[in-house]
């Protein structure tokens, strides 16, 4: 063992010594995108900005060394696995308190489902939260009222009244956790269970060894980022080709953002690369390979994520795209289109269920949002339909395009007011080109990147339906859309952009490798902006 143990360290030494020009490289990469985060606040006490740096330099070097001690696509899954978990978990711990989009709803959720209830009860009258929006501050006011709602623990007054502090700016962080037995009013009723039992498990961990109150946030965040990180390295590990794609939209900072939280988005997301992950594999499977079984894995992928996702439910038509020659059973197209029937109907029996669930939260209690009324209006207005549409596909897409690097303060205006446009546009560039112009990129024959186009379409459309409905004014289209809601959309492009440049799949082992540096140097960035954001 000590011999082994010995070996590997060399090995470390030998690879870290030959690949000292990437490190390099990573190491001006983040010092770049670091100083362009930096604002005069920090020079007054900048020991935690120089030690985050520390860290995440450090983690790069160790996450790049071990890529090539790694270097081949059948061992790409580690890495991913690795450099996925390393960052994620300083991120986890740096993001202040519940700063998460509804990081503080899926925590409650999270709680719920700790105490083993699969499906959340309501309890009490209608009405538990009176929500006043200020549309000059750009924010809600809460007023609680605790005869009604969902049982949880008194702890989540802590996370309530401290959102967007760091452990730094409270002392109520070192406190136990109060089990007392209280109620509130939004559990995110209308999400399935499963989708919380990482985050369960963190939650369930910290209460039975009676740690302080802030691991009741913290150890969720980590269960949550270590099932991301296997369900990316089993998408990574499955399919054939376009691994380096898909770990791109994988670990871009928004996705680590969400994995590395509490939300129910990073199972969204997680899932949705797997799934494309599988369909790749079955469209680039020999044929006569394939079995029903497979057809059956597809249609349950993609129903685990059309349950915590209801437009993602349409990624069951993919299987419609897989060549048939593939499959050993000449009569497969009936078992596929019994599994899409299979898929589509739990969708339909879901929704019944969930769309009544809305109305217990706060989302219900805003004043100028009634789904009924959104849609009489609109039958009324045709006209609005049509401007629904162009806003869609000018307005909300920049939002989304915008949304890479925007993710402070997302409960005030705040979350506006950070573009780190230098940072946005880097990532701009290296998605682009290796999305669309990924060196060797594999050809789909003209039905799948329609098929894949259509699909896409499906579900950018009825995402943004759904928000018009359950979010906007009645008569208004201010949907509040955002990137976390088409992150596994970003993985299919590959798939659909037709153009292929020959002369680039000479590079494509040496641009895998600047994919990599850029893949972890954006993950650092992530840390290290939050470090001169709040610290």
């Amino acid at each position: 063992m000590i011999e082994g143990i010995k070996e590997n360290c060399n090995e470390f030494t030998s690879t870290l010594i030959n690949s000292k020009k990437y490190l390099i490289i990573y190491l001006i990469f983040i010092t770049i995108t670091c100083i362009s985060t930096v604002s005069y606040k920090n020079f007054a006490n900048p020991q935690f900005e120089i030690a985050a740096f520390a860290v995440v330099a450090l983690l790069g070097v160790f996450c790049i060394t071990y890529y090539f001690m790694h270097d081949s696509k059948e061992e790409l899954y580690k890495v991913a696995f690795v450099a996925i978990l390393c960052f994620g978990i300083i991120s986890a711990f740096v993001v202040p308190i519940v700063d998460v989009s509804d990081e503080l709803e899926h925590l409650t959720r999270a709680e719920i489902t700790s105490q083993g209830v699969i499906f959340p009860h309501w309890e009490g009258g209608e009405h538990n939260l009176t929500q006043l929006y200020n549309r000059t501050e750009g924010k809600y006011s809460q007023e609680l009222n605790t005869d009604v709602g969902f049982e949880t623990i008194r702890s989540h007054m802590f996370f309530l009244n401290n959102r967007e502090k760091t452990v730094f700016m409270t002392d109520g962080d070192t406190n136990k956790i109060n089990e007392t037995p209280m109620l509130d009013g939004s559990a995110f009723e209308q999400n399935p269970f499963y989708g919380y039992i990482p985050q369960a498990i963190g939650v369930f961990i910290a209460k039975l060894f009676d740690l302080n109150v802030i691991w009741m946030l913290w150890l969720p965040r980590v269960f949550n980022l270590f099932t991301y990180a296997i369900l990316i390295s089993l998408a990574i590990k499955k399919a054939p080709v376009l691994k380096i794609p898909l770990l791109a939209v994988a670990c871009i900072p928004i996705s680590i953002y969400q994995a590395a939280s509490v939300s129910i988005d990073s199972m969204i997301i997680g899932l949705g690369i797997l799934t494309i992950a599988y369909f790749i594999y079955l469209y680039k499977s020999e044929p006569g390979s394939l079995d029903t079984k497979e057809v059956a894995i597809f249609c349950g992928l993609s129903l685990l994520l059309g349950l915590c996702k209801l437009p993602y439910l349409a990624f069951v038509f993919f299987i419609l795209l897989v060549p048939r020659k593939n499959f050993k059973n000449e009569n497969i197209l009936r078992y596929m289109l019994l599994g899409i029937l299979i898929v589509s109907c739990i969708g339909i029996l879901w929704s019944t269920y969930s769309a009544p669930a809305l109305m217990h939260s706060w989302r219900s209690k805003l004043n100028y949002m009634d789904p009924k009324l959104q849609l009489n209006y609109l039958i009324n207005h045709p006209f609005s339909i049509l401007r629904f549409m162009r806003l869609i596909f000018t307005y909300t897409l920049g939002i989304t395009v915008n949304g890479l690097f925007n993710f402070f303060g997302a409960n005030s205006l705040n979350h506006y007011a950070d573009h780190y446009m230098f940072i946005t546009i880097l990532i701009w560039i290296f998605l682009s080109l290796t999305l669309l112009l990924y060196p060797n990129k594999v050809k789909f024959n003209l039905k799948s990147r329609l098929g894949t186009l259509l699909i896409l379409l499906i579900i950018y459309v009825g995402t943004c339906f759904i928000q018009l409905l359950t979010w906007a004014d009645v008569g208004s289209t201010n949907i509040g859309v955002s990137t976390r809601y088409f992150i596994p959309l970003f993985a299919l492009l590959p798939i659909i952009v037709p153009f292929k440049i020959k002369k680039l799949d000479k590079f494509k082992d040496s641009y895998d490798k600047y994919a990599i540096i850029c893949i972890i140097g954006f993950m650092a960035t992530l840390i290290l902006a939050f470090a001169t954001k709040y610290y």
